[in-house]
């Protein structure tokens, strides 16, 4: 699974979207900086879909405004509007275009059968609290932390990569046996990944992905 033509091709351009014309109706307030609002934005592009980024002003604490807290309550990016549909939490968001748009650009879901939903949303899950957990922590101590002037935890680091390796040894083990995550085409799953892929390939964690050939080259 070769992550890192995967997230090259995923990870559209924030400004370049304002400057479009909104066809489809969508608006996303989020940061471009977050790992959750470029999870959004991963599968829009797949679907070939235009919105109108809304940035969220993390620093200054703007989504935990009023006006903000009445989108999300949680105070989280991003929020995702399609006319009279709100929705927060990414995962969910990504899965309501998937489903929506199912017919259109790349083919996320594999439902021929109850196993493979089965499948593809354990996957899901696993991703969101065995992989996340971790991953998260290190792109928020080596990239993002940086970003606000904040000093690196190398003991939180060493901690978190201890666990992730765990996690991608039973990841290597499944893709040798499946050439995708969840089956043998790419879905919601692997593009569930990305986001934070793409920040730790920027770190000395990278390493821990380039030892395991079939997670990022196969």
């Amino acid at each position: 699974m070769d992550y890192r033509r995967l997230v090259s091709k995923l990870m559209p351009s924030w400004k370049r979207e304002a400057e479009v014309k909104m066809l489809e109706g969508y608006k996303i307030h989020g940061h471009p900086f977050s790992t959750n609002t470029r999870r959004v934005l991963a599968v829009l592009l797949e679907k070939g879909l235009l919105y109108e980024p809304i940035t969220v002003d993390l620093k200054s604490g703007e989504h935990k405004s009023e006006s903000f807290l009445s989108l999300n309550p949680f105070g989280q990016v991003p929020v995702f509007e399609d006319e009279n549909v709100k929705l927060f939490e990414s995962r969910a968001i990504t899965q309501y275009i998937a489903y929506l748009h199912s017919a259109r650009g790349t083919q996320l879901l594999s439902l021929e059968s109850e196993e493979t939903l089965a499948t593809l949303t354990m996957w899901m899950e696993i991703e969101a609290h065995q992989f996340d957990p971790f991953a998260s922590r290190l792109t928020w101590e080596q990239v993002i932390k940086p970003l606000y002037g904040l000093e690196t935890d190398h003991t939180v680091v060493k901690e978190n990569e201890a666990g992730l390796e765990q996690v991608l040894n039973v990841y290597e083990k499944r893709l040798g046996e499946s050439r995708f995550l969840a089956c043998n085409t790419f879905t919601l799953v692997d593009l569930h990944h990305l986001p934070n892929i793409q920040y730790l390939f920027e770190t000395p964690t990278k390493t821990l992905l380039e030892n395991r050939p079939r997670y990022v080259g196969g």
